[in-house]
């Protein structure tokens, strides 16, 4: 299931926003356990695009959830 703020490639094309298939973005907001807005930025993080896609359209590449910081409260 795809979340915000994972990280997607695309699985195709997207010449009305200037995206070629392997295209990585970022999940910026949930629409429905399949539709998403991710956005696509340049190598210095600058949005070239933003679309709303459905899970059919990418593939996950780095979860989010995979990789949050552990919890470090102190017990006590």
């Amino acid at each position: 299931m795809i979340e915000e703020l994972d990280v997607v490639a695309l699985r195709a094309d997207l010449p009305d926003l200037g995206l070629k298939k392997g295209e990585r973005g970022t999940v910026v907001m949930m629409f429905g356990p399949t539709r998403f807005l991710a956005e696509f930025a340049d190598d210095r993080g600058v949005e070239r695009a933003t679309s709303t896609l459905s899970a059919e359209d990418v593939e996950v590449v780095w979860r989010a959830a995979d990789h949050r910081a552990p919890d470090r409260r102190a017990a006590g």
